[in-house]
């Protein structure tokens, strides 16, 4: 089992509510930006949307609401973001948001246990903010797990800092690959064309690039 780089409630973040509810500046922040980047591979009618790293599970609460002809299945694999995701979908109150799960992207094996049945299709496979601040066999765990769970046609949709051909997009960006390698030298900003060469040797493609705020992108890849 890894662990991320920042457990939310810890690091000078806010404390939990007393059920447990984490929140993260940074939802506040990237929310709206990341929805507008996303919504367009979301399906219009049902289906299923697997969220992994939840985090507080802000972003999930969100979105669960905007999109009631999803079902959404948040994940996580910190106790603490478990019971967090679990306290914001209780007060929700949203039917089609799913208690969170376990999901360990260290574990080449990981399973999504939702109900795959044919309303259930799962459309789409959602990660913000992790595979910077981990391993990269957890990019490429992630990439194979995506290709096994969804359907064709289905999307991985990432969200994060990128370099692009070896290069920092910023030195914003360049200040923290150094500052999660000076933790880890297994950690650090990735590049666009490795992880699109995960994608390939995986049967899926790049099918877009969405520029984001603060140095950010999203990387839709399509599964065939």
């Amino acid at each position: 089992m890894t662990k991320s780089v920042f457990e939310f409630g810890t690091n000078g973040l806010p404390p939990p509510q007393s059920d447990g509810r984490l929140d993260a500046p940074a939802f506040h922040r990237n929310h709206e930006a990341i929805w507008q980047a996303i919504a367009a591979f979301l399906p219009e009618k049902s289906g299923a949307v697997l969220e992994i790293g939840s985090g507080t599970g802000q972003h999930a609460v969100t979105y669960a609401r905007r999109s009631p002809q999803l079902t959404w299945w948040p994940s996580d694999m910190t106790p603490s973001h478990l019971a967090s995701i679990e306290a914001w979908r209780a007060a929700s109150g949203l039917a089609n948001l799913r208690a969170p799960q376990h999901i360990d992207l260290m574990e080449p094996d990981w399973r999504w246990s939702g109900d795959a049945a044919a309303d259930d299709t799962l459309a789409a496979v959602l990660c913000f903010n992790v595979i910077h601040i981990s391993p990269w066999r957890v990019a490429q765990n992630l990439f194979a797990g995506a290709a096994r769970i969804l359907g064709d046609g289905g999307h991985l949709l990432l969200y994060g800092p990128y370099k692009r051909d070896g290069a920092h997009t910023a030195p914003s960006n360049a200040e923290f690959d150094a500052s999660l390698r000076a933790r880890n030298p297994e950690w650090g900003v990735r590049d666009i064309a490795d992880v699109t060469g995960l994608a390939q040797s995986n049967g899926m493609t790049l099918a877009k690039i969405i520029e984001m705020p603060a140095n950010n992108l999203v990387l839709a890849f399509e599964r065939h």
